[in-house]
Parts: structure tokens; C-alpha cells; sequence
């Protein structure tokens, strides 16, 4: 019996269209693997369906009744629980109130501390043998590992009970022994009649747990099929699809120098083993799905993440990079895509935001603000930024024009080495091409850039090589003929092509 269906669903976020025709069924007592390349659309299809995103046309059915969610409240109460990739923890709480946030037991009025602890151990304990040392309900979330608070996670939804759960990339930081023991509920909730959508980016997990897979790609539904009778090549050749190239084609290629930076066995707390060389004039890739260590290892590298194990050398010489002015006396730059936590200062002037990396290090209270206008103003102009004033407040320029002041910033610096974080994120198909082609030149001028992008497209009409991350690991790199978008699906899903 179906228990929910979603047709010709659409959603568009300004001039991103994220869904163009979505169509999705679930029946009672299945695993439906929801899968699909990066920004495929199908997070954007369990935010519709779990009630936190409103869709701008088709039809959502649960239960056989056309249903139209004003926010989660409304889903929760048809049935609907979500884990999300972004947890929604609070650290200052410990597990047990975490759990049972907003639902806590009562007695007269008051929070029964006594209840709330034994249920709390009761939610626990299937994950009791496995969680590791620290983990109870009396925990701070805040002292918690990574896979530890991805297990309460798991326990908060579950603890509200869901005919309909929605995981999506629910076992992204829990190592074999606890997904073994996540796949083991999810098969009792099944025997229970529950109803499962399940997204990872493990091929493996997939064919391990799921039941049907349907596969995304554009925003739209490509296809739905029995996991019994389909291979892993078949998936990935569904994800792939047809291709379209880009009309950006790079003048220059990495020129094959020597090493200037070199990374030997970087271990973070999301970081395992990483180990790679970038040479000069170089554009190296960081692929694979988002959230698998990308964007953890370019943070470390400007000292934003303390790194646990592991050496840096730069210029052919160990450095200790501890913490971003450290990165930035070696001549590292770094840009986020996320420009409201990580890039610009909106109700600044455009001019303060341009400058504010150059005062790093400047002793002298005092700025020569003819002389860094002279130095800022050729590379405004490169960048192509449009602005009526740099006494305006930097919010009114527009996403693409705000993210080109960010990399202005930087470039005023003349830096080495350039760490771009998804630096393309949201801007219009305009001002891609004018970083790409900033890209290409600052390349041919000898600066080496590591990029990570969620756009797979980006990744491989740039980059001379690409370095693929799963679970916060190198696992495998690709360049020349096997840098394609089926080696890079492949590889991002470990999908194990030889064992298909």
C-alpha cells in the first residue's frame, strides 16, 4: 500500500531551479533509496516533503490525501520524522534532553528528570556497545565525537515515533559497527510497517538496506527500480545520464612544476589520512559528495581546523600552520561559497570589505587609503565588479558581485596558493565564467589553486586533477581521460564497479 507519493513536484530558489519534475512513491513497510549526483535535487525533495520547504507546484499525497505543509509541525503531525545532514543539536544539553527536546515527560507540570533519564537510556541502549567511552544521557553534546552526535541525532527522530522517516545521509560519520547496528532498527522498523526514504552516499549501504532505488538527476525523476534486479553500474550510468559540456574551456593546463605545497597524512576529526603534492600553476579538485571532508581540509589548511596528525610543507619546507594568520604568512588565501558566515561583512562599506585582509598584520593604525584604492582598483576592474560607490554598504551589491569583493580581498595580497571553498555557490552563470577565466589566469601567472566545488561540471572543466573524498579520505584521484563524470560518480559512491 502507498503511504506517500509526490508528483511533478517543482521548486525554484531565484534563478536556481532545484526541482523541475520530481516524482516520487513510497509504500508501506519499504526502503526507498533516494539517489542522485550532487545537487540533484533530492534534499530539496525530503525539505518539501518534511514540511520545511514550500514547493512552487505539483502535489503531495500522504495517505491517499493531497496534503499542502505549512512548516515541519505540520508534517510531524501526518507522520513524518527527518534526520537532515545539518545536525540539530544543542551542545550545551545533554543527550537525554537533547532526545527529547520539546517532549519531554512530566509530572504535574514539571520535567520528570527521573523519566526522562531511564527513557533516555532505553532510546540508547541498542547503540550502547558501539557509541564509545562518554557517551549516556547525561553527556553534553558538546563533549560528543562527530559519529556520537550523529547517534543522538538518529535517537531524536526516532524517539517521536514516525510512520514516515526520511535519513538522509544518516550514517555519513558512523563507522561499520554502528551502521550495522542503524541498519538492524531500520530492518525492525520496516517489520513494524514503517515507511523508510533512505539517502547516502555509500553505493554499498544502498544495495544493503534499500528495497527500491529512484534515481534523480537535474531535479527531475530519471527513473524508480527494484534494488533486487539492478546493478551499481546501472545507477551510476543513470546518475551520468547525458552530458553537457561547457563552453568554458581553460587556456592553460597545470604546468607539471614542482610541489609548493605538500600534504603528508592529515588527520582532523573529520580528516583521515590525507596525503597529496599541488604544483605550481596548478588548479587541483576536490570531489566526491558534500560533506565528505572537502571543505574540512581546506579550513584546515588555513588553520581554521586544528589538525590532529600530520605534516604541511610549503616551498619544500615543513610549516606550522595553527591558525589563519599563519596561513596567511605563507601566502595562502582562502574564499568561502558561504558568504554570510564566512565572507562578507554586509553592512560595511564595499571599500572596508576590499581592505580588510590587507590589514592583517599592519602594525600602523593608520591606512593609506589612496594608496590601496590604486592597488584595489585594477582588480576590481578584472574582477568586472559593478558597485555605484565603495562607500556603499557591501549588502547591496548582488550574491555574484558581493562574492567578487571576497576574492578581491584576497587577491590583494597576491597570494601563492588560493583555497577556493565552493567559491561559485549560488551566483549566476555570468560571474562563474568571469572567475573561471580569473582562475585560468592567476594559473598562468604561477599562483596553484585547490578547489572544491559541489558542481561536478566545475570540478571537471577546471581542474587539472581531481582528488575524490569519501568519509574524509582520499579515495582515489583522477586526471587526463579519467577525470569523467561516471570515473567521479563512481568514485564518490565507492560504488565498486568490478563487484557489481
Amino acid at each position: 500500500m502507498q503511504v506517500l507519493s509526490a508528483s511533478n513536484v517543482q521548486k525554484r530558489f531565484g534563478g536556481v531551479v532545484a526541482l523541475s519534475k520530481a516524482d516520487f512513491a513510497l509504500d508501506e513497510g519499504e526502503v526507498h533509496v533516494l539517489i542522485g549526483s550532487n545537487g540533484c535535487g533530492k534534499s530539496t525533495l525530503c525539505k518539501i516533503i518534511a514540511g520545511s520547504v514550500a514547493p512552487d507546484g505539483g502535489e503531495l499525497t500522504v495517505g491517499g490525501r493531497s496534503v499542502a505543509f505549512r512548516n515541519p509541525r505540520d508534517a510531524a503531525a501526518a507522520g513524518i520524522g527527518v534526520f537532515y545532514q545539518e545536525l540539530s543539536l544543542i551542545p550545551q544539553l545533554t543527550v537525554a534532553e537533547n532526545i527529547f527536546l520539546g517532549r519531554e515527560p512530566r509530572t504535574r507540570g514539571l520535567i520528570d528528570a527521573t523519566r526522562l533519564r531511564r527513557e533516555a537510556e532505553e532510546a540508547i541502549a541498542p547503540f550502547a556497545s558501539v557509541a564509545g567511552e562518554g557517551f549516556g544521557p547525561d553527556a553534553l553534546v558538546a563533549d560528543l565525537s562527530a559519529d556520537q552526535r550523529q547517534i543522538v541525532e538518529i535517537l531524536k527522530v526516532l524517539s517521536e515515533r514516525p510512520r514516515i522517516l526520511i535519513f538522509d545521509e544518516a550514517t555519513s560519520s558512523l563507522d561499520n559497527r554502528q551502521v550495522e547496528v542503524f541498519f538492524d532498527i531500520v530492518r525492525a522498523l520496516k517489520r513494524d510497517g514503517r515507511s523508510i526514504i533512505f539517502i547516502s552516499h555509500r553505493m554499498d549501504e544502498l544495495f544493503a538496506i534499500g528495497d527500491r532505488v529512484t534515481v534523480m538527476r537535474n531535479g527531475e525523476t530519471v527513473a524508480t527500480l527494484p534494488i533486487a534486479g539492478t546493478s551499481k553500474d546501472e545507477v551510476v550510468n543513470l546518475m551520468v545520464g547525458t552530458t553537457v559540456a561547457s563552453d568554458f574551456q581553460r587556456r592553460h593546463g597545470g604546468r607539471g612544476g614542482a610541489a609548493v605545497l605538500t600534504v603528508c597524512g592529515l588527520s582532523t576529526d573529520r580528516l583521515r589520512d590525507v596525503s597529496f603534492d599541488l604544483r605550481q600553476g596548478e588548479i587541483l579538485g576536490l570531489g566526491g559528495l558534500h560533506g565528505q571532508g572537502q571543505s574540512e581540509l581546506l579550513r584546515c589548511l588555513f588553520g581554521a581546523v586544528p589538525v590532529r596528525q600530520g605534516t604541511i610543507g610549503i616551498g619544500g619546507r615543513p610549516v606550522s600552520i595553527r591558525k589563519p594568520a599563519d596561513a596567511m604568512g605563507h601566502s595562502v588565501a582562502y574564499i568561502s561559497g558561504d558568504r554570510g558566515r564566512h565572507g562578507v561583512l554586509p553592512v560595511r562599506p564595499i571599500f572596508e570589505n576590499l581592505l580588510v585582509a590587507s590589514l592583517a598584520g599592519q602594525r600602523s593604525p593608520y591606512v593609506d587609503r589612496q594608496g590601496f584604492l590604486d592597488r584595489i582598483m585594477p582588480i576590481a576592474q578584472r574582477l568586472k565588479l559593478k558597485f555605484a560607490s565603495m562607500a556603499s554598504p557591501v549588502a547591496e551589491l548582488s550574491g555574484g558581485n558581493q562574492q567578487k569583493v571576497v576574492i578581491g580581498r584576497w587577491l590583494a595580497r597576491s597570494p601563492s596558493i588560493l583555497l577556493l571553498d565552493d567559491p561559485t555557490k549560488g551566483i549566476d552563470l555570468e560571474t562563474k565564467h568571469d572567475l573561471y577565466g580569473i582562475m585560468d589566469e592567476l594559473c598562468a601567472e604561477g599562483v596553484s589553486i585547490i578547489l572544491y566545488s559541489s558542481e561536478d561540471a566545475e570540478l571537471l572543466g577546471n581542474a587539472d586533477r581531481i582528488l575524490v573524498f569519501n568519509s574524509g579520505r582520499i579515495v582515489r584521484e583522477l586526471a587526463g581521460p579519467d577525470a569523467n563524470e561516471f570515473a567521479l560518480y563512481e568514485a564518490a559512491y565507492a560504488a565498486g564497479i568490478s563487484g557489481s
